[in-house]
């Protein structure tokens, strides 16, 4: 059987118009496949994403990863990550703007099947979170261990006025959720209340807890990393998604 991937930046409309720069990633073959929209952590446009844009395409899916930051101008993707945070974050809407306009990209894509979920870790497993409830539509989301899901009053602000929990109603296809035990941000209270949330609306949902794992275990560049944890995690990304895009 054929096997071989295409990978390359490339520059899609976001929001309010503004092009940004994303990395795509597919397999070449007759396809056609479904597709994936990653959002990326709080670290940025990083070297890890590609790496995952890469492994989702190797599954056989067509693949982008939005630079939710190319605003802010072009450097390590590190540094670029703290004049974002210095400045309060990337306001919500724009980030929802570009995840959208990524979605339809790949929509219009001869060779993408025109069924897509998304994926997103850290702050990008919150984002994901407000994208599958507030785009109409991705067929499935996860969220890996996404912090500030459940947020007081007092924690919002202008750029961030609502709590993606707040959406929960509105949640538009299923959710997996990938989780560490150890993690504080969430927290294992904080996971357990979008649960019971998800519940209260019925929603289809599944939720996995790993012990001895704390943030970003999937990451195998940091001391967080988990390897037994994070194959089981994949694993368990991979089937939710043959089951509900394939």
């Amino acid at each position: 059987m054929y096997e071989g991937m295409l990978a390359e930046t490339v520059s899609v409309p976001g929001a309010s118009g503004d092009y940004v720069s994303a990395y795509l990633a597919r397999p070449l073959g007759p396809g056609r496949y479904p597709g994936m929209v990653l959002i990326h952590h709080r670290l940025g446009w990083d070297e890890w994403y590609r790496w995952a844009a890469r492994e989702f395409a190797s599954h056989g899916f067509v693949t982008i990863v939005p630079n939710l930051y190319a605003r802010e101008g072009h450097g390590p993707p590190e540094d670029i990550a703290a004049d974002v945070h210095a400045a309060g974050g990337i306001a919500d809407d724009q980030v929802i703007g570009d995840i959208e306009a990524a979605l339809r990209y790949l929509r219009t894509l001869p060779y993408c099947s025109g069924k897509v979920g998304c994926f997103g870790t850290c702050s990008g497993g919150r984002h994901t979170v407000l994208a599958a409830s507030r785009i109409d539509r991705f067929d499935a989301a996860i969220d890996g261990w996404g912090g500030q899901v459940v947020v007081s009053a007092e924690e919002l602000t202008p750029k961030q006025p609502v709590a993606p929990i707040e959406y929960t109603k509105d949640l538009k296809c299923p959710l997996l959720g990938i989780f560490g035990e150890e993690d504080q941000a969430p927290t294992l209270a904080q996971v357990a209340q979008h649960e019971a949330e998800l519940k209260k609306y019925r929603k289809t949902y599944e939720f996995y807890r790993y012990p001895n794992a704390g943030h970003d275990f999937f990451d195998y560049e940091r001391p967080s990393y988990r390897w037994v944890q994070a194959v089981d995690g994949w694993n368990k990304v991979f089937a939710f998604l043959d089951k509900y895009l394939k």
